[in-house]
């Protein structure tokens, strides 16, 4: 959510920024806008839009080899041309971006006022930019510190200077913050992916960190401490893995992408030796692991559902109790933190503000938490005690498909550590393992299944409304497939369990209300055929995503089959033709699906 580009060094830096706000674009944002200290002095341009209206607003002769960029996503007041940044000071000299949300800005905004500033914008950004200005302090960097033992809030800001033009002063508080180190030049991003066209050698700040660039190199500092002493680490993104291909959007390349990540995060975890799973980065003994009592899951949006969905392997494969939160919500009822609970943050950018604010909450109360993250080096990977890593790749579009999956295996995998440390016997650890290999090829075939899929989808473009069900292990799957669905095609749906409709939810069927149920091949099979009887006797209409070998005679509808795994790891192969689904309802409404409307792919404010 928001990006933030900068550049020092001895090349223009416009094209530089605009290159790296079009890499961000899929973050989510409603307005650009770009700021350069040119010989002139300082020149801001800003648009409503997308990145390439910013570009075709620039005047066509721009030269300045200090500058900084952002794409926002709308907080303190709208979508307009006055709030989006780089924000000024009175005179102009200042030029300042942010992302994240600043507490007390009514309050410096109401000071500044009362001190005779007119503000020209409505968001708490701009009056970081007066503040700045207003210290005494000499340098740029001391002005910024100044200004932020000012601020309560969480924020990554990048700072230019006119009268102190050799210099880029950014600064981290809950929100990420990148620096690029060149030759002789040197980014400042919100995001690695940014700047991997340019330099693989990064430096990601902590929080609390600031630090001042130049053209010729960096220093890292705290209020605290003159040189906090970081040194650059090398990163592994291909920049081309980003391209879209073959394909017309990002989503429809990532969909097909799983079948070869799934291998690529599989090589090397599988243990026939002990039947179990290679688990080294959580960083947990055997004997360690096996003193947990309990594992709760965080996350947000789908990574809150495939935690549901973990919780559910778990309990199955290791016999111990496990449940689902939302990590936007668990901070905030004081949540008590117990010594023998492993809790496990799931995020696909470890940029997830309310799943970073869980983490931190956890810690500071002494418990145990591992991640199951996307991105090396992020911030909720380094916050944690451990982790797995996915290696899913790059993921674009802001609908999360492949990622989804990984963390899915992902809890798979921990679900086979946890159960063979325990009480799973060595053929029944065998068996997951068996069950894991088979994923990709399977993943593969519904996949090969897209026109099938495609012809489903177009008959619920008509649809008012729809249901998604699903019993026990079918139920999260069900929640995730009415997110996508709501996520990219705009239309109402809503997830429940089947055997709830008749206590409530029967009284909406019609048949412009569609219902896509979930019915795996397990010991509920005969519930989950009830529930379509009483739907289809109610005229409604249904889809129904399951296996080939469930028999649904005497039941009008329309069928998707998944091949069979083992029960526990059926639910990831049911996720799949959900993506595909909601992906071709979008594709018949028209709708722009990489980048839904009102949504972002990294959600780093509360």
């Amino acid at each position: 959510m928001c990006g933030i580009v900068g550049y020092i060094g001895p090349n223009q830096a416009a094209p530089v920024i605009l290159e790296g706000l079009h890499t961000l674009e899929y973050r989510g944002y409603d307005s650009a806008g770009l700021g350069v200290l040119t010989a002139r002095g300082p020149k801001v341009v800003r648009a409503v839009g997308r990145v390439r209206d910013l570009e075709e607003a620039l005047p066509k002769r721009l030269s300045a080899t200090v500058g900084i960029g952002h794409t926002r996503w709308a907080t303190h007041g709208p979508a307009t041309q006055e709030n989006a940044h780089p924000h000024t000071d009175a005179e102009g000299r200042i030029l300042l971006v942010h992302n994240g949300i600043i507490d007390n800005a009514a309050q410096l905004r109401a000071a500044l006022t009362a001190d005779g500033v007119t503000l020209q914008s409505d968001t708490d950004t701009e009056a970081l930019a007066h503040l700045i200005a207003r210290s005494s302090a000499k340098t740029l960097e001391d002005k910024v510190l100044e200004t932020l033992g000012k601020v309560t809030g969480t924020y990554a800001i990048a700072v230019a200077d006119a009268k102190q033009p050799d210099r880029v002063v950014v600064a981290r508080q809950g929100s990420p913050l990148v620096l690029g180190v060149g030759d002789h030049e040197m980014f400042v991003a919100s995001d690695a992916t940014a700047l991997v066209r340019h330099t693989s050698s990064v430096v990601h700040l902590d929080d609390g960190e600031l630090a001042v660039v130049t053209a010729d190199g960096f220093r890292t500092f705290t209020a605290e401490s003159n040189d906090t002493g970081k040194q650059p680490q090398t990163v592994d993104l291909d920049a081309v893995q980003a391209q879209i291909g073959e394909h017309d959007t990002f989503m429809h390349k990532e969909i097909h992408e799983q079948p070869e990540s799934l291998r690529r995060m599989l090589s090397g975890r599988l243990d026939d030796r002990f039947a179990t799973a290679r688990l080294d980065g959580l960083q947990i003994e055997a004997r360690e692991l096996r003193k947990f009592k309990r594992v709760k899951a965080i996350g947000c949006g789908s990574a809150y559902y495939i935690g549901q969905l973990g919780a559910s392997m778990i309990e199955d494969l290791a016999r111990i109790p496990a449940d689902a939160e939302a990590a936007s919500e668990f901070r905030y009822r004081n949540p008590i933190i117990e010594p023998d609970t492993l809790y496990v943050a799931v995020s696909q950018s470890g940029e997830t503000a309310d799943t970073l604010f869980a983490v931190n909450e956890i810690q500071r109360k002494g418990g145990t938490v591992v991640g199951l993250v996307n991105v090396v080096g992020s911030s909720i990977a380094r916050a944690c005690d451990g982790g797995i890593y996915l290696h899913a790749g790059p993921e674009v579009s802001v609908a999360s498909t492949k990622v989804l999956t990984h963390m899915g295996v992902g809890f798979a995998l921990l679900a086979l550590a946890l159960g063979r440390v325990r009480d799973l016997s060595f053929t029944e650890g065998k068996r997951i393992l068996d069950g894991l290999r088979n994923l990709p090829d399977q993943v593969a075939e519904i996949i090969a299944k897209e026109d099938e899929i495609a012809s489903v989808a177009k008959e619920l473009t008509h649809a008012q409304s729809l249901f998604f069900i699903g019993r026990v292990r079918g139920y999260p799957v069900a929640r995730e497939g009415a997110q996508k669905l709501k996520e990219i095609s705009y239309l109402h749906a809503e997830a429940y369990q089947a055997s709830e409709l008749k206590h409530g939810p029967l009284a909406l069927i019609i048949p412009a209300m569609p219902t896509v149920a979930i019915i795996p091949d397990d010991e509920l099979v005969d519930r989950n055929i009830g529930a379509l009887h009483e739907i289809t006797a109610r005229k409604g209409k249904v889809v129904a995503i399951t296996h080939s070998e469930i028999d649904l005679e005497g039941t009008e509808v329309a069928r998707i089959d998944v091949p069979r795994n083992e029960v526990e790891l059926d639910p990831l192969l049911l996720t799949i033709p959900l993506q595909l689904l909601a992906y071709h309802v979008a594709t018949a409404l028209g709708r722009d699906i990489d980048r839904p409307r009102n949504l972002a792919k990294s959600v780093t404010v509360e």
